[in-house]
């Protein structure tokens, strides 16, 4: 501790800034001393003594004391489940009288209090240890449409002029006014400059396949006339799909009560804090559990990155409620170890799990069907036995579906029957090309976590040929530091032969084989061995590609990697890296010169998704492998082609939204004034670098994330040049223009014409002109179902149109 002795103007000048001072004493000096005391609030946290573990005893206990001394206690929390939570813990301990207790929404990490005054601020965190769900965080911008690496030579699709090739970004001089613009080429070497306000009226064009798309002619009708031809294909498809859709969403749904203590006890046996997506994602399923509708959620997250602990959540709370769960899982192994992980979080709530797969007895399955029958097992985790004719619920209340790309049709077609009446929580790391589409259409809801667990590391990954050397110390290296080995051979014959070369190869590693048409018991037993670290390693088909989770497993050898379809390779590799220990991804081929071009565009693609959460961009690209499969359905690989994957996926949306009866704004404000408004070489040298910033202010959508956005710019260039400054105020301009339907804002000579759809606007101009000096109206014309109106400036026309049109 220490004193600082500063002029008071000086003290009220840092809080203005909002900068922190923690102060536990404070005086005026040669004046009668004011003097305040602070506390902590872990000070009356370790009064009492608890045992460590029970943090949640201790928090209440905390709270109660305050709240009975007739403190005023403001508490901070992550969301309205926590308040439920701490307001159901504090009456079952016999608090009711709650007048003093005020909840504030948001985040504190440590809190203060001020006896003089009675006033405690504090948060769920610092009482409790953690929060309960939601961290609130904003939604990253533009997820699925942006331009990750726009280069020279890329194809692009202009929403008007149709597919050019990217050249760069060039500085111009155009009537005397310098600015950056992006060089795009046509057909016979014609040339668009396209400013980089407009940047949204471009996409990256994504084809069903590799082969070069034609560029279209500037000035010519065609591309608008394969667009429209587009769009009247896809009106007939969508109508279709929605009738599909509206059918389950006209049925009757049911929401479940949100036993929030019960809760905040289950939540508590999680031993890791949330991460920000993961929390994001519970909290947008408890929502759709306690709302009254059909739920039909697709969480997408890389592998490890807490899709489990979601549905985890959604199971308590379903089964708290007297409903049944069902989890599909694509493996037997994948199914006994959700079986052991769910029957150890609920059998402490008094909710029975079962377990229906194969490697279970005739009397353990006869048991369990019986018991979901009679509603006594309330959870039940299954392989495609679950879809079984003879299983049968009582009140079955959620059905969670884990990787449903890995189903057959007829188990499709089955949980098509099972979905119908049902809340439905779908969870994958590569979802397939339908369910990845849906969810952007807003089908059905999608949550996507991203953010990997605290020390998790990116799997380095290789290619190489099957070469003994490499297998060799790639084994060596791993078991070195006391770590197990995956070898996968994509099929049953010839793991025998693997297992014996290995072996050869590394007499010392302790070897073992499991595929799944070996015998049940075998198959059982050689990977239990391999979980309690009996086994070095493991030689197996893919079926360890599904969820198994072995920390200790940090070396993956992928045999014939180009035999496998990209989801699959990024699913295996993905069995590895669990814990904070880097791991190692071997992808063996043949030869790497007699690759199929097929084959080595899915390679390409696995090492260009190494980071982590990489599994939903890799998805993306998936897709334009496969060729895009059958999107919705149906094959639309022609009309793709035709426009473009990203343009395509904007007019399907536009489609659906235009016969869901809303209102499609397919316009772009217009604005020409005579202003240099771009971001000069001076301020950011680098154009790969301007190009980004330039994509990311097209991403700002509102004046909160436009003004984000200039903060991020000049934390980290400086103070913005004056064209800088242009450019973010037409940027502006657009975003009034768009909310007000102005559609042209002009200048021309000493005249700004506006040219706007609302003719109401007029009386509301003319009110807003009284506030705004240096301008007077001139003409005012109605012509076409528009009002175009001609102003006269004495100056700074782009600050005056900014100024009058905020006025609106």
């Amino acid at each position: 501790e220490s004193l600082l002795y500063i002029p008071p103007q000086e003290l009220f000048a840092t809080l203005e800034r909002a900068e922190n001072i923690i102060a536990r004493e404070a005086s005026y000096a040669n004046e009668p001393s004011l003097t305040f005391e602070i506390k902590e609030v872990k000070d009356i946290l370790l009064k009492k003594e608890r045992p460590p573990s029970d943090r949640i005893e201790e928090g209440f206990s905390a709270l109660l004391e305050l709240l009975e001394e007739d403190y005023s206690v403001y508490l901070f929390v992550a969301s309205s489940h926590a308040k439920e939570v701490i307001q159901a813990g504090l009456e079952s301990r016999g608090a009711y009288n709650l007048e003093r207790l005020n909840f504030v929404s948001g985040d504190l990490r440590r809190g203060f209090i001020f006896p003089q005054e009675a006033i405690c601020v504090t948060s769920e965190f610092e009482l409790f240890g953690k929060r309960s769900a939601k961290t609130p965080q904003a939604k990253p911008k533009g997820r699925f449409r942006r331009f990750e690496d726009l280069k020279p030579g890329d194809f692009v699709v202009h929403r008007t002029y149709g597919i050019g090739r990217y050249l760069g970004l060039k500085t111009l001089a155009v009537n005397g006014m310098e600015g950056d613009f992006l060089e795009i080429e046509y057909a016979d070497g014609d040339k668009l400059y396209l400013p980089p306000a407009r940047l949204d009226e471009l996409y990256p064009y994504v084809g069903v396949s590799d082969k070069e798309p034609r560029l279209d002619k500037l000035g010519k009708q065609t591309f608008l006339k394969r667009r429209r031809e587009v769009e009247k294909r896809l009106t007939e498809v969508v109508q279709e799909i929605l009738t599909i859709y509206a059918e389950r969403k006209a049925m009757p749904g049911y929401s479940l009560s949100f036993p929030a203590l019960a809760y905040q006890q289950f939540v508590n046996a999680f031993p890791y804090e949330e991460t920000p997506d993961q929390a994001s994602a519970i909290e947008d399923v408890l929502s759709d559990l306690c709302q009254d509708k059909l739920m039909e959620r697709l969480v997408v997250g890389d592998v490890g990155f807490g899709k489990t602990e979601v549905a985890l959540r959604a199971a308590f709370i379903t089964a708290y409620n007297g409903k049944q769960v069902a989890v599909l899982v694509p493996t037997t192994i994948l199914a006994e170890q959700h079986y052991q992980t769910f029957k150890e979080r609920l059998s402490p709530f008094g909710i029975e799990v079962g377990i229906l797969s194969r490697l279970r007895s005739p009397k353990e399955i006869k048991e369990t069907l019986e018991g979901l029958a009679k509603g006594k097992v309330q959870v039940v985790i299954g392989t495609h036995r679950l879809l079984s004719s003879d299983v049968q619920f009582k009140d079955l209340g959620l059905l969670i579906i884990d990787e449903e790309h890995r189903f057959g049709v007829k188990q499709k077609e089955r949980l098509k029957q099972l979905k119908k009446s049902t809340k439905v929580l779908i969870l994958s790391a590569t979802p397939i090309p339908r369910s990845l589409q849906l969810s952007l259409l807003g089908i059905f809801d999608l949550s996507v976590i991203e953010t990997p667990p605290q020390g998790r590391k990116t799997i380095t990954t290789y290619i190489a040929r099957f070469d003994r050397e490499i297998i060799k110390s790639a084994i060596e290296a791993e078991l070195s530091r006391g770590g197990q080995v995956y070898f996968v051979n994509p099929r049953i014959k010839g793991l025998a032969s693997l297992a014996h070369f290995i072996k050869e190869l590394v007499p010392s590693a302790r070897v073992e084989v499991i595929h799944g048409q070996m015998p049940e018991e075998v198959l059982e037993k050689n990977l239990y061995k391999f979980l309690k670290k009996e086994v070095d390693v493991l030689v197996c088909t893919p079926i360890i590609g599904s969820g198994v989770d072995i920390p200790t497993a940090n070396t993956i050898i992928i045999n014939r990697a180009d035999m496998f379809g990209l989801a699959d390779l990024y699913q295996l590799r993905g069995r590895v890296g669990r814990a904070d220990v880097q791991a190692y991804a071997y992808l063996l081929v043949p030869d790497l010169n007699s690759l199929t071009e097929e084959a080595r565009k899915r390679l390409r693609a696995l090492m260009q998704h190494t980071e982590l959460g990489s599994g939903f961009r890799l998805a993306m690209s998936d897709l334009k492998i496969r060729g895009a499969g059958e999107l919705l359905g149906l094959n639309q690989s022609g009309h793709i082609n035709a426009v473009g994957y990203e343009l395509y996926l904007e007019l399907l949306e536009n489609t659906i939204r235009a016969l869901k009866g809303e209102r499609i704004e397919d316009w772009e404000p217009e604005v020409n004034f005579r202003v240099q408004a771009y971001i000069p070489q001076s301020y950011v040298p680098d154009p790969e670098e301007r190009l980004s910033l330039y994509r990311e202010l097209v991403l700002c959508k509102t004046e909160e994330d436009l003004f984000e956005f200039k903060n991020l710019l000049e934390d980290k260039y400086g103070r913005m040049p004056k064209e800088a400054e242009n450019l973010l105020k037409i940027y502006h301009l657009k975003l009034l223009m768009r909310r007000h339907e102005i559609l042209q804002v002009e200048e021309k000579g000493a005249n700004l014409f506006l040219i706007f759809k609302n003719a109401e606007l007029v009386p509301r101009l003319r009110s807003a002109l009284k506030n705004v000096e240096g301008i007077k109206v001139g003409r005012v014309e109605a012509q076409k179902g528009l009002v175009k109106i001609q102003l006269f400036f004495k100056k700074e026309p782009l600050d005056l149109a900014l100024s009058l049109i905020g006025r609106l």
